[in-house]
């Protein structure tokens, strides 16, 4: 007999009503990070602005750092999945320029950038923004993966370090110039990690 483990809370993803609670709260969590940084979410203020109860939050996500990991897990299973153009330079381009849109974007850069910062204060919300890029990674690494299968990149390269480098400039851009991150920004990203993975960079 297998044992039952409780739910953490925020990880449950029943359908309905309480789904249609969870978006709502979620959505209000984004407003409010956005707005105040993780260092302002209060957990009655979310729930006034969802139009829900606050001992619904409560019971549900019991603090800001499971209600901020449940955010990043939904923002993780709501991104575009991986391009497959057979070609490595178009799959780094595609996955530097969605990278480049959601970072630019007024609304989601403000929000990863108030996690990130949540990151570097709390535990709970570094494990979750961890398991974020995690999970992004793990999408994107099969194109490299199949780069090396194709012989575009040398045998024992770390599909997740490429995936990796590709995004690094973004997230640097954003957080400490006032530069446009632009399409121009995204495509020297993919070619110069594409450079350095065909160059062994990245080899095991």
């Amino acid at each position: 007999m297998v044992e039952e483990s409780q739910p953490t809370p925020g990880t449950v993803r029943p359908g309905g009503r309480t789904a249609r609670v969870r978006a709502a709260v979620l959505r209000a969590a984004e407003d409010a990070l956005v707005e105040h940084g993780f260092a302002g979410l209060d957990l009655g203020d979310i729930a006034q602005r969802a139009g829900v109860g606050r001992t619904t939050v409560y019971r549900r996500w019991g603090g800001t750092s499971a209600l901020v990991a449940d955010l990043l897990a939904d923002m993780a299973e709501q991104s575009l999945p991986r391009t497959r153009s057979g070609s490595l330079a178009e799959d780094l381009r595609a996955n530097a320029r969605l990278v480049q849109r959601t970072l630019a974007d007024p609304r989601q850069g403000g929000l990863f950038r108030a996690v990130i910062v949540a990151a570097n204060c709390d535990t709970g919300a570094a494990q979750a923004l961890r398991r974020f890029y995690e999970a992004r990674v793990a999408e994107w690494a099969p194109c490299v993966a199949e780069a090396v299968e194709r012989g575009e990149l040398p045998a024992g390269t770390d599909p997740a370090e490429v995936v990796r480098a590709v995004s690094a400039p973004l997230y640097y851009r954003m957080l400490t110039t006032a530069d446009p991150l632009d399409e121009a920004a995204a495509d020297r990203a993919a070619a110069a990690a594409g450079a350095a993975a065909r160059a062994g960079a990245y080899c095991r």
